[in-house]
């Protein structure tokens, strides 16, 4: 009877000593999975209070909930050369928990290191302006690549995105010219498709008053009562055009009658050539004389009196003019005498 106490006694103190070592809390979004003498249980252990074994069985706890992993910041060069600095964000959750434990040795570690070769990848194959406005294509592609080695360690991608895209200085300031380039460029075609549209009701405008002259004759009063509202010290006048017109015409006309007539008092100062010497000769009063007998006078008196002859060479057409107009240049002869 003694050793029958004995052995409940005993008994009792293991089973105190042995209960917080084989009473397991498993949490509504954990998952257990229990290892008896180093082999998986194909059946994880769910929420609730577990037993094992002491000595026996080991249990290793596995988050279900959504593990929200930033992805550093990866540098690579897009597909048009430009070098950028990319980082993104990971959504996952684990939805085989013996798989996520077996068969891969820290599953985490594994989905971040998958996640920045695959960003760095997807740097490589796109263009700028894919990663600045068509992320959607580019979130598609990284959640692809990521859900493929993914789905074989009991992880699930629910969604990959890319956070923020560094770029260079250098490209910032390109970029903003271009967008200003662009902005301009439209502000341009915008302004001509106005002045096309305002020539096309001017044009009609223009119609509708070569049919009524008057109405032109309205429009400038209208326009001279708008100016002189302002208070303004000068006012401006259109003046008609067809009256210049008319003033052009009335000129040429005019012009064309006939060249004028030589004066009936003026006195014939036609010069009558030397004998021998071939130079016109004048009388003493109404200008230079040449040397009728072929000699040649010497200074400037001669050069004088061959100046008016060569004026005369040169325009014979020209009219005369009245002795009295001529300038009156002394003989040298007489001078001399």
């Amino acid at each position: 009877m003694v050793v029958v106490v004995v052995l409940l006694i005993v008994a009792a103190v293991l089973g105190v000593v042995m209960l917080p070592a084989s009473l397991r809390i498993v949490k509504q979004y954990e998952r257990g999975v229990v290892y008896r003498f180093g082999r998986v249980d194909p059946l994880p252990k769910g929420p609730g209070p577990r037993l094992l074994l002491p000595f026996v069985d080991r249990m290793t706890k596995v988050n279900m909930q959504v593990v929200t992993m930033p992805v550093p910041s990866q540098e690579g060069i897009t597909r048009d050369n430009v070098s950028v600095r990319v980082d993104a964000v990971l959504y996952f959750r684990v939805v085989d928990p013996i798989r996520a434990t077996v068969d891969v040795q820290n599953y985490e570690f594994a989905m971040l290191q998958v996640a920045q070769t695959s960003l760095r990848s997807i740097i490589g194959k796109s263009d700028l302006d894919d990663l600045l406005s068509g992320r959607e294509k580019l979130h598609e592609g990284l959640e692809l690549m990521l859900s493929t080695p993914a789905t074989g360690w009991g992880v699930h991608i629910d969604r990959v995105e890319i956070k923020d895209v560094a770029l260079p200085e250098s490209m910032k300031r390109s970029m903003a010219r271009q967008a200003e380039a662009d902005r301009e460029r439209r502000a341009r075609i915008i302004t001509a498709d106005g002045e096309l549209q305002a020539s096309h009701k001017l044009s009609e405008a223009a119609r509708a008053m070569d049919a009524n002259p008057a109405a032109l004759q309205l429009r400038m009063l209208q326009t001279v009562v708008e100016v002189a509202a302002e208070k303004n010290s000068t006012l401006v006048l259109p003046f008609p055009v067809e009256l210049l017109r008319f003033f052009d015409r009335a000129a040429q006309g005019s012009g064309g009658a006939g060249d004028p007539q030589r004066p009936t008092g003026a006195p014939d100062t036609e010069a009558t050539d030397a004998p021998g010497t071939g130079r016109p000769v004048r009388d003493g009063s109404g200008g230079p004389a040449g040397l009728a007998d072929g000699s040649s006078s010497s200074g400037p008196a001669a050069e004088l009196g061959q100046e008016p002859d060569q004026e005369l060479d040169r325009q014979p057409d020209r009219a005369e003019l009245p002795k009295s107009a001529s300038p009156q240049i002394p003989d040298p002869r007489s001078s001399e005498e």
